[in-house]
């Protein structure tokens, strides 16, 4: 009986307990359905209606041919959880394999690089170090994302879980300790090429979006940036869950209008000239006429460490121009008919605190513009801007010269020319004499600053007939789903000028290079007529002119009779040399090479004359010319000396021969003989003709 009681007690006990616990149960129902109610229904909506912004994808940026300038590549930080389930249950700690792992770690994911080099540096950061650092920690304080590497792809996560030790853990996904970490980075296949042009993104600390903040990247930002999307929170029997309502839309592909060949060949050139000159930077511009695009555009910089790498973007900052000036200043004197014909005279005597150095003293319009007289061009330019100094620049106002170029290249300014008021800002009154004397200084290029890019394009307009086109780098938006927008050709004027205004103008730039006493007679080539204006001026520093430096452009457009490039090149360097040997090489050079590659509407690499060229062959005892004639199909050659000419005289004539068959001939002779370089004789010791004397030698001097 007393076993049965106890029985039932404890059964009662049972019940009680689950009686006490549903009550319980159905009072905090209650409380929390009816009494908290609306705290917990105002917290749900307030997690449901959470949304997520879902970050766009951003565009690529493309060559003009379509090769990728700057895209984005997904990788993985592939990272190890130390405090896993499958690691804390390992007793002991499996020492010789997590070695195994530091071995794999070193040698193909080192935490620094050149790891072994110094043992030092091999103790302080070997992998051997980090892990049993962490291994010998207390498992709750381990760390749970320890990072092996860092950028990889999927490939590189597959090695990395075969490695020993983390091959043992098998399972996927969070059953395993090894994982990675998706996140999209910006690749620039070229590298350096174009560095500034193209740009660079970062990311923003605050908001985590990837934003342009230099070049392309960053005028384009918006639309390469794309449209983020939106995802809201629902409920689901597992639980809340993000649910897209507005997917994100991938920013726009731009196609630009760089040439990668002939960006690259910009960089070469500018680069040699600047460490040829020991110049402190240079910058260069090359762009197509007809179109205004922008085909290359280089910056190159001394750096610190005395190599020279891609640097500011100075194409689009303001500099005094210097002389390159005196074109668009003359450009405005035919146009408002201060002078009618390149053959027109006017007095270059000292004018305005200035002379001319240049014979004669009266020149006609070539000859101000060939040798560069600052006399004669601000004397022409006050034909019609004396009485009122001011209109000169609402002259260049009125052909748009300082309107934003909207070119695509971030940081771009718009010229600076001081309008030459009769009072200052602060209502001070300015003489004519000093307004005069500004004028004259504008007119041939100092006391202003002229971006590059604004020189450049007018210079295309001169080229292109008084066509005014817009510089520009972007050619077409490529959307998400392939469809292109290809974007016209726009022009900041119609006409700069008339059409005979610009032959004259160009006529006239044409002397520069050309003429007897041109500036830039070092630019000439026969191969590529290239016609331009050099200039120079001091730079500025401390407020004052530093005569130990100077800038030398160059401004042209090529070839003469039908231009299909303009090209601008400017370089700070140490005075003592010119623009004619700087940058008027640069842009020498590149219309050589692009006229090489047929990109001047020409054929391509002289193949015309090679076509017409014959082989030469020298001369060997070994073959006969006629059997290489007919083993390679050549119809006719030219032979450098036959062997028979040595056998004349007592000392053979051996130049022009080959090496084997000049040594046979002499070592009949009993002549020792040594060879000097390589190819064929071009000298010899002994004299051909003489008498040989016993046990003589003789010295060859071959060449190839």
């Amino acid at each position: 009986m007393a076993t049965r009681h106890t029985v039932n007690l404890r059964y009662a006990l049972v019940t009680l307990l689950f009686v006490v616990f549903g009550v319980a149960l159905v009072v905090k129902l209650f409380h929390t359905t009816v009494v908290e109610a609306g705290a917990w229904n105002e917290r749900a909506q307030k997690e449901l209606s959470q949304t997520v912004k879902i970050a766009p994808e951003r565009g690529n940026l493309l060559a003009s041919n379509g090769n990728i300038l700057a895209c984005n590549l997904k990788v993985y930080d592939i990272k190890i959880d130390l405090r896993h389930n499958k690691v804390l249950s390992q007793n002991p700690i499996p020492w010789a394999k997590i070695d195994s792992l530091a071995d794999s770690l070193d040698y193909y994911y080192p935490r620094v690089r050149n790891l072994r080099q110094h043992p030092d540096t091999f103790a302080k950061y070997s992998w051997h170090t980090r892990l049993k650092r962490e291994f010998e920690k207390e498992p709750s304080k381990r760390t749970r994302s320890l990072r092996l590497a860092r950028k990889r792809t999927l490939e590189d996560f597959a090695q990395i879980r075969n490695f020993p030790y983390l091959k043992d853990f098998k399972g996927s996904g969070f059953r395993i300790p090894v994982y990675k970490e998706e996140r999209n980075v910006r690749i620039y296949p070229y590298g350096r090429m174009a560095f500034r042009s193209i740009g660079r993104v970062n990311e923003n600390s605050e908001t985590g979006e990837f934003h342009g903040y230099s070049g392309l990247e960053k005028d384009l930002d918006t639309l390469l940036y794309g449209k983020p999307g939106e995802a809201k929170k629902v409920a689901l029997t597992s639980g809340l869950t993000n649910w897209v309502s507005q997917p994100a839309e991938r920013g726009y592909d731009i196609l630009t209008t760089i040439d990668i060949d002939i960006q690259d060949m910009l960089e070469e050139e500018l680069l040699q000239i600047c460490k040829d000159s020991r110049a402190e930077w240079g910058t260069a511009i090359l762009m197509e006429v007809e179109t205004g695009e922008i085909k290359a555009i280089s910056n190159i910089e001394l750096l610190e460490d005395g190599t020279y790498g891609e640097a500011l973007n100075r194409a689009v900052l303001p500099f005094e121009p210097g002389s390159v000036m005196k074109p668009i200043s003359l450009m405005i004197a035919f146009e408002d008919g201060l002078v009618k014909s390149v053959n027109d005279h006017i007095d270059c005597s000292p004018f305005q605190r200035t002379s001319d150095p240049h014979a004669p003293n009266v020149k006609n319009m070539k000859q101000v513009i060939e040798m560069s007289s600052n006399t004669g061009i601000a004397r022409v330019i006050f034909r019609g801007y004396a009485d009122n100094p001011a209109a000169f620049h609402d002259r260049l106002t009125s052909i748009g010269f300082f309107e934003p170029m909207h070119s695509g290249i971030a940081g771009e300014c718009v010229p600076r020319i001081r309008k030459l008021l009769p009072k200052d800002s602060k209502g001070n009154n300015i003489t004519m004499t000093a307004r005069h004397l500004d004028l004259a200084r504008q007119a041939y290029g100092y006391n202003t600053e002229i971006p590059p890019l604004y020189t450049l394009s007018v210079y295309n307009a001169i080229a292109n007939g008084g066509k005014y086109v817009r510089p520009h780098l972007v050619r077409a938006l490529i959307s998400e789903d392939g469809r292109d927008s290809v974007l016209p050709v726009s022009y900041i004027r119609d006409r700069i000028c008339s059409e005979e205004t610009a032959r004259k103008v160009r006529e006239c730039i044409h002397e520069v290079v050309w003429g007897q006493h041109g500036t830039a007679r070092a630019v000439q080539d026969e191969r590529v007529e290239v016609a331009g204006k050099t200039g120079t001026a001091y730079p500025v520093e401390r407020g004052q002119y530093n005569t130990s430096k100077r800038r030398y452009a160059f401004a042209g457009f090529f070839p003469y009779s039908n231009p299909k490039y303009s090209c601008m090149a400017l370089v700070l360097g140490p005075s003592g040399t010119s623009a004619n040997r700087t940058s008027g090489q640069v842009v020498k050079n590149m219309a050589l090479k692009m006229f090489s590659r047929g990109l001047l509407n020409n054929k391509s690499t002289f193949t015309d004359k090679r076509a017409e060229s014959v082989p030469v062959y020298m001369a060997s005892e070994k073959y006969e010319p006629s059997e290489v004639d007919a083993e390679l199909g050549i119809k006719r050659h030219k032979l450098v000396k036959s062997p028979e000419d040595a056998l004349t005289g007592m000392v053979p004539d051996v130049r022009g021969l080959d090496a084997p068959t000049a040594v046979k001939l002499l070592e009949q002779r009993g002549i020792n003989v040594s060879l000097q370089g390589s190819g064929r004789v071009v000298a010899q010791s002994l004299p051909a003709g003489s008498e040989i004397p016993r046990g003589s030698s003789i010295t060859l001097r071959l060449k190839i």
